[in-house]
């Protein structure tokens, strides 16, 4: 058995190149690009020893994230595959690190790909995350209780009329709206509970 020499600067830029073009992937340094586009700017940083690799994306101000940090963390946990959320510097970021010695152009170009889809999904996963879970947990006081999904619907309904949820200036149209998407959430889940 032989070992794997690790993925050289020359095979990590010709993978960059194969993916985004020559035009927009330009060395910052022997070692480090940068690939930006009109939607994004991704970093890819090869260890001054070469044995890693780091790939990173910006996401999403800290400041927007806030709220969502559990969901960023449960993401992590099963949903992002070979790619990670992390916090640098104010900003929540994708990032995938890699060994060098065991990286092939096709995992690089996957990484790649899982990280702008981590972008472009920005927080809308995480804030969809973050209201199922509040739907779940109503669903859990109604059901103890005692109360029925009729029930919570008129319940969250006279929360909206009487100005407790949605906005002060709602149209009634918009709180129809917004009322039949709870529907159609609770009604989704209200067995599963």
């Amino acid at each position: 058995m032989f070992a794997k020499k690790n993925m050289s600067p020359e095979e990590i830029g010709a993978t960059l190149t194969e993916l985004f073009g020559v035009e927009i992937v330009s060395e910052i340094t022997p070692g480090s690009w940068q690939i930006e586009t009109s939607s994004f700017r991704l970093l890819v940083l090869l260890a001054e020893d070469q044995t890693w690799l780091r790939v990173l994306l910006p996401i999403v101000p800290m400041t927007q994230a806030q709220p969502f940090l559990e969901q960023f963390l449960e993401a992590n946990f099963d949903q992002t595959q070979e790619v990670r959320y992390a916090l640098y510097d104010g900003v929540v970021w994708g990032v995938y690190q890699h060994n060098s010695k065991t990286l092939v152009s096709t995992d690089l170009a996957n990484a790649i790909a899982r990280l702008i889809t981590l972008h472009q999904a920005g927080l809308n996963d995480v804030f969809n995350q973050l209201t199922e879970n509040r739907i779940r947990q109503i669903i859990q006081v109604a059901k103890q209780q005692g109360q029925s999904l009729q029930a919570t619907m008129q319940n969250l309904g006279r929360f909206y009329t009487e100005g407790l949820l949605g906005e002060l200036e709602q149209t009634p149209q918009a709180r129809e709206q917004i009322l039949a998407a709870w529907q159609q959430q609770l009604e989704r889940l209200w067995d599963q509970m």
